[in-house]
């Protein structure tokens, strides 16, 4: 391989133009011809015995040199990136400028590249902290929704009420007809959680376990099955049985069943110091996203579509992994939300461009400020993720990337120098250097953003 030019073009991207020598190619030719010809059928041969000429004027004299191009390709082109010294971050879009056996080939490419970053201001930066206080209200939720988890469920003989739980049958006809999804046996639904159409709980309300009774709705306009939006439906319910849930009272009893705790207030007083902690983590991380974005509003950088689209595809990767644990798949569930995948990753591109800008603002800041892991934290990050996983630390190093991982320690040790560089701005306006914080994870490091739940997750 021959580098002939590297030349830059809009929106980092550069074109490689390089040759292949002609004994290379030619030799590329003979195998391809040998591996392939036994495709190709000839009138007057015996399919795989026609001489290589008489397939070339049937079917195009270039037939095997393109498919010497296909298997030389991809070493030369690593050769001619390693050579120019660009760090590619896209996918290649080749062309052949020429090619024969006599003199060789000669191919062109362009490629997306990492884009040249020039860094605004980020030492110094001001930035608010505000950490909520603790609301009285809030802990007695929590204490609320112990006491919940904890009641036993008793059967009612009665009319069932909100709150209780209703074992039933149902099954919805819209028009006389029965449609798809409509049907279930001995399903729990708890009363007045609204999880059915609206109305639905209501008209079970007042029945007794045994009763058979007709349910009347009507589907939402902006119902996600467009054949029932806004259609009047009726359901068949057979009621099997009636629970309500017995709670225990809150004392000190309860909280010694519950928890480590002797007394009511040590319990209620541990859930205060929770929600404490919880309000100071989460004003942390939003200092932290407010300074990130304000180092990546400073910086200037020419960033190619290739960075986004990739990311929107490893996003979408992620989320398609998390709903698999559930037992979902991606496919079932863009159906349920009436969308395709295209549709589905777009959600994905404002959370993709941020956390791409961030990911080049800090790296810019690492090669500035001559920032690197230490050996001692590459190998406490090893152990962090052998203990998570419950592997051997040996193991852990030879299925990672070394580099990779002190690269994204790098990187959150670059978050980290901002911070403590950051005059932190308090409810008082006292100003003071932002407390360090040491991360460990070998995940890019990225701010937190919302992500599309499935409506199973909403609300929860």
């Amino acid at each position: 391989m021959k580098l002939i030019s590297c030349e830059k073009l809009e929106k980092s991207m550069v074109e490689l133009q390089f040759s292949i020598d002609a004994e290379t190619f030619k030799s590329a030719v003979a195998a391809a011809f040998k591996r392939e010809s036994k495709k190709y059928t000839v009138p007057g041969f015996r399919k795989g015995h026609a001489p290589r000429a008489m397939i070339e004027k049937m079917y195009g004299k270039d037939l095997f040199q393109y498919d010497a191009i296909n298997d030389l390709f991809p070493e030369n082109y690593e050769a001619a990136v390693k050579e120019a010294g660009i760090e590619v971050v896209g996918g290649p879009a080749p062309e052949v400028v020429s090619m024969s056996e006599d003199e060789g080939a000669v191919l062109k490419v362009k490629v997306a590249v990492k884009p040249e970053v020039e860094l605004g201001e980020y030492v110094g930066l001001t930035v608010t902290k505000d950490v909520k206080t603790v609301d009285e209200a809030d802990v007695d939720a929590e204490i609320k929704r112990m006491q919940d988890r904890n009641g036993r469920l008793l059967t009612r003989e009665g009319e069932a009420q909100n709150g209780d739980t209703a074992t039933i049958d149902f099954e919805g006809f819209v028009d006389g007809k029965a449609f798809e999804g409509g049907k279930a046996e001995h399903y729990a639904l708890v009363l007045g959680s609204g999880s059915f159409i609206p109305g639905f709980e209501e008209q079970v309300v007042g029945h007794k376990a045994g009763d058979e009774f007709d349910v009347n709705v009507k589907f939402p306009e902006e119902y996600q099955a467009e054949e029932l939006a806004g259609k009047d439906a009726t359901f068949k319910i057979k009621l099997h049985e009636v629970q309500y849930k017995e709670l225990p009272e809150l004392d000190d009893d309860f909280a010694k069943d519950v928890s480590e705790y002797d007394t009511l207030d040590e319990l209620k007083d541990s859930i205060r110091k929770g929600i404490a902690a919880n309000h100071e983590k989460q004003a942390e991380q939003k200092m932290e996203n407010d300074l990130i974005d304000q180092v990546v509003n400073g910086m200037k950088a020419d960033i190619p579509d290739a960075m986004i689209e990739g990311r929107m595809d490893e996003l979408v990767q992620d989320f398609q992994y998390r709903i698999s644990q559930q037992g979902l798949k991606l496919e079932q569930y863009l159906q349920y939300m009436g969308m395709n995948k295209d549709q589905f990753k777009e959600q994905f591109r404002e959370q993709a461009e941020k956390q791409v800008k961030m990911r080049l603002a800090m790296e810019a800041i690492v090669a500035k400020e001559n920032i690197e892991a230490t050996e001692e934290e590459f190998e406490e990050e090893v152990k962090r993720i052998a203990d998570a996983y419950q592997m051997e630390a040996d193991k852990v190093k030879s299925l990672v990337n070394a580099e990779a991982v002190k690269k994204d320690l790098a990187v959150n040790k670059a978050i980290d120098f901002v911070k403590e560089k950051a005059n932190v701005v308090t409810g008082e306006a006292e100003k003071k250097p932002a407390k360090k914080t040491t991360r460990k994870t070998t995940k890019k490091a990225e701010k937190k953003e919302e992500e599309p739940q499935s409506e199973e997750t909403k609300g929860e």
